[in-house]
């Protein structure tokens, strides 16, 4: 009995986290919805909700803006935009500094999130895994005292929250493994073993030979 249970929570939990994790990104952009008028809402149209709707309205809108970005006359546009934000206060700080990240993580060839590696966090005496983001610069690395690293340590199970580090280069080691493998073992908390990208319970160890 105990064995048909734990077998069945192991088929569940990815299933109902799979359902849990989907369904959380639908509710959220169908929140998208709330920004038409009362009368071109799904409810006042057809007198019921659509899940999902909110989905294929901001896949629409992203693959569209892209389109118009991607000819001239868009890319033109979108400078003439980018202009006018420029000279409003805080406005423009806040939107170059996002664009600029935007630009690094999802540029073809930059090399954010581009190489894994082994970093001593919290303390001297242990390691976790960390992605290089960059390297400091400017007066920032005319302060510090030798060569240094920036890099993102994300937190478990949720990668998207962690801390930001400039760890110095001798103090760290790269790693040939892929980012998404790497993503695995953070998100599983070592439970995917990172060079075969399989459960450790999966892979068989050795027994310890005795003298």
């Amino acid at each position: 009995m105990k064995r048909y249970f734990l077998t069945g929570v192991a088929v569940l939990i990815p299933l109902v986290i799979t359902i849990w994790v989907l369904r959380s990104v639908v509710n959220t952009l169908d929140q998208t919805l709330f920004l038409l008028p009362l009368s071109l809402r799904p409810e006042a149209l057809f007198g019921f909700a659509i899940p999902g709707l909110g989905v294929l309205i901001t896949v629409i809108v992203i693959l569209l803006t892209g389109a118009v970005a991607a000819n001239l006359l868009g890319r033109r546009l979108l400078t003439l935009g980018e202009d006018l934000l420029a000279h409003i206060p805080v406005v423009n700080s806040i939107y170059n500094g996002v664009k600029q990240v935007s630009d690094t993580l999802f540029s073809g060839s930059g090399k954010a999130f581009r190489q894994v590696l082994l970093i001593r966090y919290p303390h001297n005496q242990s390691w976790t895994v960390a992605f290089q983001t960059g390297v400091p610069s400017g007066e920032i690395a005319d302060k510090l005292s030798e060569p240094h690293v920036s890099v993102y340590v994300p937190t478990t199970p949720n990668p998207t929250s962690g801390f930001f580090l400039m760890v110095p280069r001798s103090q760290i080691i790269e790693l040939d493994i892929p980012v998404d493998v790497a993503l695995k073992y953070i998100i599983s908390m070592g439970v995917v073993d990172p060079i075969s990208g399989k459960p450790l319970a999966d892979i068989v160890v050795p027994p310890k030979q005795h003298n």
